[in-house]
């Protein structure tokens, strides 16, 4: 038989192995990935690409500048159903697109071929001319901690440029940003507007920096946009999101799923799929861009998902901030010190040094005071910050904004009374107001003079809008929200920059913060130590779907907090030494570290033997534990629990930590999954750190382990190739 009768089998299989390859590259959650981003220049001239290996976006450049195609290389799936403009922008009270096109009648979804008919708004802004770049870290961060990952994330930036035919609008450079990165299925967009041409000022609203019209993730014939799913094919976070939620998708200001009318081929009756997206904030930017300023909306980061899988999703968010946010990673050993007079500083000070611990934070109704900058207490504080880094000890000090009464010019007013009061924490001061810029500019004069490099920033700005039109850090209403978050931002950009760890309760970890709490409820820590281990355990789990161990701080009050009888603390601590040990064990044992309150880490050698042996482990083994969390058993206090910390890229693929909440010792079959570890055949368990035990993985990269746990205490195995 000839080779001409197998060639086009052999043509059929060739092409099916390419196109496999296209859309199914190498698992980039175990394998690191050697793709680097690229934007492509079709040859018709006509067309521009973005493509990392990952996911690949397409624009067309005329009769305007239009997104096309956006498609997931790994899963296959294509995000856009219809064309819409690259951004909107309303100035002056008038709403304009920024590039598109027009004339796609069938909206479920889009050929290429249809492209030459389509047509340019005469009224928009029009596209004139693109630019690439090496992708420039959004943080100039310093870090003088513990740091998981130290390197900024690469990859290519396309500007696209517009202007708008009006001579109204002649002054006015809008850029759409797209940043491409290397290694993730991931992009990130934003539109800077400049007045640099002009003789005027413009009024900025609402700017939508992100319209995608995608495919609907369910199809109802009846049924409300909030009944219906939204897509799950991309995950939008941006650098825009406050609630005290200590979750993303709470927090998050700016995603708005909305429904096309114009999809008159949809399944729903009434229109109301939600099929498309847009971000922005609702109450921002509101400003006056004036002659030589430039704006700089908020920065959309797109991951697209190729699982429906909750850990996988979670993996794939955490691998997004370690790479995009690494400042994320840092995570010092640090102790929250209650003190009254300096020499309780240096006592702590001492205990850290000679337990293994690395940082000091002033807590909450300790004797620091940060807003005052007096030549004294400068002076004071800085003598014990030499004191702390003469031990290599980090110090830091806890400062409040809000929920607290400032004065009736300085708080926020509220615009349904005009007056103060009602904000999100009762009462709270004004960013902008001269009390809100004088507290600005004092604590970086104090972190400054003193060398604080640790800072904590208790109930910063939620979002309240301020209706003050006298506060000079902002003009009234409009722009206030927008006003203050770019204050509180700014000093999380300074503290990086200054090599200041910063630790904030709400999401701002794209503009600078490094760790958050987990997640809890604090009259909780007045309940006896028996429940709080279980919660505490309960909390750790719940809160490292999203966060990285890095990301999450957790609590310990070593003395009375809120309330509570003998039963809820631990001090004397020599006298609760298993329950001590167990806490510091839960916490570093899922690498997330816990705020130690109390006025020392040890009162015997006993105990300051048990917290350099905890810490000592903790620092052995301390790059797994910071590693992804692999959720294996919530606690229930009926039976065992666990998390598996798993890294394909280290010596020890995994370890794993169980928990016995049970009076007795039980002995339990365990199903190991392996997957993220990158093992494949088998894989070396070594109980407490012992003798190998190696176990074969079945199809599902399992292993079946069989484990003893002691009586109210734990286990941990390490697992390697």
């Amino acid at each position: 038989m000839s080779l001409r009768f197998f060639l086009p089998i052999l043509l059929f299989w060739s092409t099916s192995i390419l196109l496999k390859a296209q859309v199914r590259p190498v698992d980039w959650l175990i394998h690191p990935a050697t793709a680097k981003a690229q934007v492509l220049v079709h040859p018709d001239g006509k067309t521009l690409e973005l493509n990392n290996g990952f996911l690949r976006r397409s624009f067309r450049l005329q009769p305007n500048l239009v997104c096309f195609d956006y498609y997931n290389l790994s899963s296959g799936q294509q995000l856009l159903r219809a064309i819409k403009p690259e951004a909107k922008v309303s100035i002056n009270g008038k709403t304009y697109a920024i590039g598109g096109l027009y004339g796609q009648k069938e909206q479920a979804y889009l050929l290429p071929a249809w492209l030459d008919g389509f047509t340019a708004g005469d009224n928009d802004f029009q596209f004139q001319s693109y630019a690439i770049s090496d992708l420039q870290p959004y943080l100039k961060w310093k870090s003088a901690t513990w740091t998981g990952n130290p390197a900024q994330a690469k990859g290519k930036v396309l500007s696209l440029v517009f202007n708008h035919p009006s001579p109204a609008l002649a002054g006015l450079k809008v850029t759409v940003h797209y940043a491409l990165f290397d290694g993730l299925p991931l992009l990130s967009k934003w539109v800077s507007i400049e007045n640099i041409q002009s003789t005027r000022s413009y009024k900025l609203d609402r700017v939508i920096n992100e319209i995608l019209a995608t495919p609907e993730e369910e199809s109802a014939v009846v049924g409300s946009p909030a009944q219906m799913k939204k897509p799950q094919g991309i995950y939008i976070e941006t650098n825009y999101a406050f609630n005290n939620a200590m979750r993303y998708e709470i927090s998050d200001q700016t995603t708005h799923w909305k429904t096309d009318s114009s999809y008159t081929s949809q399944v729903n009756y009434n229109y109301e799929t939600p099929c498309v997206l847009e971000v922005y904030p609702d109450y921002a930017p509101g400003i006056e861009l004036q002659v030589g300023e430039t704006f700089q909306s908020i920065r959309t980061y797109e991951l697209l998902m190729d699982s429906y899988d909750r850990e996988r999703r979670g993996l794939m968010v955490r691998k997004m901030y370690r790479s995009i946010a690494p400042w994320t990673t840092q995570n010092p050993i640090f102790m929250h010190l209650i003190s009254k007079n300096d020499q309780e500083v240096k006592n702590a000070v001492d205990q850290c040094a000679e337990t293994g611990y690395e940082g000091l934070i002033l807590s909450f109704g300790s004797h620091c005071q940060m807003e005052d900058t007096s030549a004294a207490n400068i002076q004071r504080w800085k003598t014990l910050s030499d004191y702390a880094h003469s031990k290599n000890i980090l110090i830091g000090s806890y400062s409040l904004f809000s929920s607290r009464r400032i004065s009736e010019e300085d708080d926020v007013i509220n615009p349904r009374t005009g007056k103060t009061g009602g904000a999100f924490f009762g009462n709270a001061p004004c960013f902008g107001s001269k009390w809100g810029l004088a507290y600005l500019a004092k604590l970086k004069y104090f972190m400054s003079k003193t060398g604080f490099n640790i800072f904590e920033n208790d109930g910063p700005y939620p979002g309240d809008r301020c209706a003050s039109t006298t506060h000079p850090g902002h003009r009234g209403l409009d722009d206030s929200q927008w006003r203050q978050m770019e204050l509180q931002k700014s000093l999380y950009h300074w503290c990086n920059e200054n090599g200041i760890y910063v630790n904030a309760p709400d999401w701002y970890f794209l503009d600078g913060t490094h760790k958050i709490a987990l997640g809890y409820r604090e009259v909780n820590f007045s309940l006896p130590r028996a429940q709080q281990k279980i919660l505490n355990r309960q909390n750790i789990f719940d809160g490292t779907w999203e966060k990285s161990p890095s990301m999450g701080w957790g609590f310990v009050p070593l003395t009375v907090y809120q309330g509570g009888g003998a039963e809820a603390v631990l001090e004397p601590l020599s006298e609760h030494l298993q329950d001590y040990e167990q806490l510091m064990v839960q916490y570093y044992g899922a690498g997330i570290q816990a705020c130690y309150r109390g006025p020392r880490l040890y009162d015997t050698e006993q105990t300051k033997q048990t917290v350099i042996r905890i810490v000592k482990w903790y620092k052995q083994y301390r790059k797994i534990l910071n590693a992804d969390v692999i959720h294996l058993r919530r606690p229930d206090g009926r039976d065992w629990d666990g998390i598996l910390h798993v890294d394909p890229n280290l010596p020890e693929k995994g370890l794993m930590m169980l928990y016995n909440p049970l009076k007795v010792p039980i002995k339990r079959s365990i199903q190991v999954p392996l997957y993220y570890t990158g093992l494949t055949e088998s894989a070396a368990f070594r109980e407490k750190g012992g003798k190998p035990l190696r176990l074969k993985l079945n199809r599902a990269y399992e292993a079946t382990l069989q484990v003893e746990i002691p009586a109210e205490g734990y286990n941990w195995y390490v697992i390697e190739k």
